[in-house]
């Protein structure tokens, strides 16, 4: 099964860390491979994940925020070997679910083609990946069992108020 997850709004990967907790409870493995959270950015998904070993892992490819088209060549290389990593693990067949973690986003950014993406989760409907990010391409969301989109509608960015920790990352 193929789950979506996209739109401005806040929850995307918490709705995918919900699922996948979810999976934990049944003594099924997850693994989360992030596109764009970068190692040097901790996060408290990272740190919860530890209590979960071995049922839940989370992999990091990303680079941070793609703020400059200077850098674009070593974002476009990390996802690459981001999205490698991923097919592999998918088709080991270890994991019950995989959750693509701003995949959405690293095709908005044009870090990696959607077409072998969508070639690659047409052939592996049987396994439950979850795609989370804004923008998800029309493609995703027309091959997706279910999609949901988060719509923001008040945010505290808004009025000022930076990203905490816990709440945010």
């Amino acid at each position: 099964m193929i789950f979506v997850y996209t739109g401005n709004g806040k929850g995307k990967t918490t709705a995918a860390i919900g699922q996948a907790i979810r999976m934990i409870g049944y003594g099924k493995k997850v693994l989360m491979v992030q596109f764009i959270k970068s190692s040097k950015w901790p996060s408290g998904e990272e740190k919860a994940a530890l209590s979960f070993q071995p049922f839940f892992k989370i992999k990091k490819f990303g680079k941070g925020f793609v703020l400059l088209k200077s850098n674009l060549q070593k974002h476009k290389e990390a996802a690459k070997k981001g999205w490698e990593y991923a097919k592999k693990e998918i088709e080991s067949g270890k994991w019950d679910l995989v959750i693509l973690d701003e995949i959405n986003t690293a095709v908005g950014l044009q870090l990696l083609k959607i077409s072998a993406i969508i070639n690659f989760l047409k052939k592996n409907k049987d396994s439950f990946i979850i795609l989370t990010g804004r923008n998800a391409p029309k493609e995703f969301i027309e091959i997706a069992d279910l999609a949901t989109e988060m719509k923001e509608i008040r945010h505290p960015y808004q009025k000022g108020i930076a990203a905490k920790s816990g709440v945010e990352y």
